[in-house]
Order: C-alpha cells, then sequence, then structure tokens
C-alpha cells in the first residue's frame, strides 16, 4: 500500500505541476457557464435580444428554461465534451512519459509497472470525479442566479445522479484511450480515436444502435434517463477492456524498450 501511495503521489504531483488541470478545468467549466447562458436566453428571450446577446433573428422556438432541463442539459454536455477532455487527461497521464522520453526513467524505479498503471488510473479518476464535482456545484450556482423555476429537492437529486452517472460512464469508455495513448506513445492517437468514436457514437444513436455502442451509451442515458439493461454492461466490459488491455502492453510489449 505504500508503494501505491507513493506512485499515486508522484502522478499527483506530475499533474499538478503541468497545466493540464487548468486547462480541463476552463475546458469543464464552459459546460455550465454556457449552458447557463443558454437557459438565460431561453428564460429572458426579448431582454437577450435587447442586450445584443442574440440575433434579432435566432430561433428559440420550444427552448424551456427549467432545473429538469438545465440538469438534462449539462448531464449531455458531459456525455459529449466529456468523451473529448476525459480522454485528453487520460491521454496526458499515459502519454506524457512517452512524449517526453522519460519513460524509460519511470521504468527504472523499483515499483512494479502494475503499482505505476493502477496509479495512474486512481489520478485519472480523482481528477475526472473532481471535475464533474466542478461542473455540479457550478451548475447549481449559476442555475440559482438564473432564477430558473421547478427546483425542488427530487429535481436536484435526479438531476445530479444522472450528471453523475452520465460521467461516470464517460470515464468508464474512454479507459481504451489509455491502451491508444501507449500504442501512440503520445498524445494524438487517443485524441483522434476519441474524435472518431464520438462520430460514430452520433451516426449509430441516429441509426438506433447506439445502445449497443459504447461511446453512445452516456449521452442515451443523459437524454432518456435512461438505458438497456445490455448498455450497462456493455460500458463496464468496455471499461475493463481499457484497463486489462493496457496492463498487459505494458507488461508485454513495452517491456522490450
Amino acid at each position: 500500500m505504500t508503494e501505491l501511495s507513493n506512485a499515486i503521489w508522484i502522478e499527483l504531483r506530475k499533474a499538478t505541476r503541468s497545466r493540464m488541470p487548468l486547462l480541463t478545468g476552463v475546458g469543464f467549466l464552459l459546460v455550465p457557464l454556457a449552458t447557463g447562458f443558454i437557459m438565460y436566453i431561453y428564460k429572458n428571450p426579448d431582454l437577450a435580444r435587447a442586450a445584443g446577446l442574440i440575433s434579432a433573428k435566432a430561433n428559440l422556438i420550444g427552448g424551456i428554461a427549467d432545473w429538469p432541463t438545465y440538469l438534462n442539459m449539462l448531464a449531455q454536455a458531459i456525455a459529449i465534451g466529456g468523451l473529448f477532455l476525459f480522454t485528453l487527461i487520460g491521454g496526458w497521464v499515459f502519454g506524457r512519459e512517452f512524449a517526453d522520453g522519460t519513460l524509460k526513467d519511470l521504468l527504472a524505479l523499483p515499483v512494479s509497472r502494475s503499482t505505476i498503471l493502477l496509479a495512474k488510473f486512481v489520478v485519472i479518476a480523482l481528477w475526472s470525479a473532481a471535475l464533474t464535482i466542478m461542473i455540479l456545484l457550478v451548475g447549481l450556482i449559476v442555475g440559482t442566479l438564473v432564477g430558473l423555476p421547478q427546483g425542488s429537492t427530487e429535481v436536484f437529486v435526479q438531476g445530479s445522479y444522472t450528471l453523475v452517472a452520465t460521467a461516470l460512464m464517460t470515464v468508464a469508455v474512454v479507459t481504451p484511450m489509455a491502451l491508444f495513448a501507449s500504442v501512440g506513445r503520445g498524445y494524438l492517437l487517443p485524441i483522434g480515436v476519441a474524435l472518431l468514436m464520438l462520430m460514430f457514437a452520433n451516426v449509430l444513436a441516429l441509426a438506433g444502435w447506439g445502445d449497443y455502442f459504447p461511446w453512445s451509451v452516456p449521452a442515451i442515458y443523459a437524454e432518456a434517463g435512461g438505458a438497456e439493461p445490455a448498455s450497462f454492461v456493455i460500458v463496464f466490459l468496455t471499461g475493463m477492456f481499457g484497463i486489462v488491455a493496457t496492463y498487459f502492453w505494458w507488461k508485454h510489449v513495452d517491456q522490450s524498450r
């Protein structure tokens, strides 16, 4: 446990000394701010036009400004934007040593590779959890400032649950990006794969097959408030595949470096 704690501490130090927490924090902070801005416009369309916030030709038909809609939009934004931003986190944590050429120094440490990998995944989980909590808290503050109606304990609990569950599933389906960061020896491959999966996720969701494509499931769950039972199994298996496949790659392929 001491070995794992030390490895986690080292990974956390690497992260906090970089600009990535700031960049990802700003990226995720835009989610509640942008969503709150949309809610404000829906709630005050005439005032928004008068203030020049939107064009006079802007079509706001069908826009609903209330807490259930707002929290649902936050969850959907995490499902879509989180696929890229969580990938950025995982790609950086696993691709940094490759990009900087310090992998050999890392592997020379008297720490098992399984411990190093576990520490990296723990840091990704903590990082992702912190950003999710930030979105939820800032989102609640922004929604309160906008003055959204239909707020109740039940709405807040259900909306928060959906948001957190969506974030968990999104983090799960991006774990394979750690493998792509390792195979690609840097950040570019996982980012490219994430963008490709996002494209396929949209196409398959429109075709009605999104419930069976892991990268579509978080957005479907966020929008509908649920998904097929098989979808949760697929998401879980995708997450486990990412962890196990990365472990075997580091254990067998990377040892020849």
